[in-house]
């Protein structure tokens, strides 16, 4: 999401991904365990679940896995008890920085992310500090050469079933949508049997801002850092020339 090409990014995403999968899965079954205890088990009927499930499965995490982990979630209902919590601040060049972390100590996580702040050259801020400006959007992303679709009909597919744009790139397109309907517009795309490469509620930024080169090494040790806790769920920027 945040460098010359979505699609560059992406790849180097998933290729970190699929490295550190065990992970990423726990983490994933810690968010359908918050959901399901605050919302139940339905997805027709808790949003919150049926987004995470969407964000799951273009993590390829199996079906039967996120089945499990919802019917384990039904029955622990004395479990850890998880908290959402957001913080703010600045990378190298006054970089701007969201991460969103669940955790079950926040003394520790407050302690871990300050500390991944300070040894990227940057510094954590009070909450509002860079959260306005991003958004909270939709995306799904759609390589070309994992569907065969015409891109007109995939554009009408897509805004029908209730996306707020549609944006076709050289390597695939990008699919943009609100909030609530972004589970709707995912599992539209996914009945019609295409491939989603990526697809979860995230924050898009409205204003950008570029970094040094000199800056890079520090800013990829904050996002590294930050990561690579165990408390942090996602890690959102607004770097425009920062391939990931």
């Amino acid at each position: 999401m945040s460098g010359h090409s979505k699609f560059a990014n992406i790849k180097h995403r998933k290729a970190k991904n699929d490295a550190q999968k065990g992970k990423i899965f726990t983490k994933l079954g810690r968010e359908i365990a918050v959901a399901v205890k605050s919302g139940g088990s339905d997805p027709n009927t808790n949003n919150r679940l049926k987004d995470i499930i969407a964000k799951a499965k273009s993590n390829n995490m199996p079906n039967d896995t996120i089945a499990r982990s919802i019917k384990k979630a039904e029955g622990d209902a004395d479990g850890v008890n998880y908290e959402y919590i957001t913080y703010e601040g600045y990378g190298p060049n006054g970089i701007a920085v969201i991460v969103e972390t669940l955790t079950d100590n926040k003394n520790r996580t407050a302690a871990n992310v300050r500390a991944a702040f300070s040894k990227g050259n940057g510094n954590m801020g009070t909450s509002g500090c860079v959260s306005f400006m991003f958004e909270e959007k939709g995306e799904i992303i759609i390589e070309k050469e994992d569907t065969n679709i015409d891109e007109d009909d995939l554009m009408m597919l897509s805004l029908e079933a209730g996306a707020d744009d549609f944006a076709a790139e050289y390597e695939g397109y990008v699919i943009t949508t609100s909030k609530d309907a972004f589970a709707d517009v995912y599992k539209a795309i996914e009945d019609a049997g295409i491939k989603i490469s990526s697809g979860q509620v995230t924050m898009l930024p409205t204003t950008n801002a570029e970094i040094a080169d000199d800056n890079i090494k520090a800013f990829t040790k904050l996002l590294d850092l930050l990561e690579s806790d165990d408390d942090v769920q996602e890690v959102y920027h607004n770097c425009s020339n920062f391939d990931e």
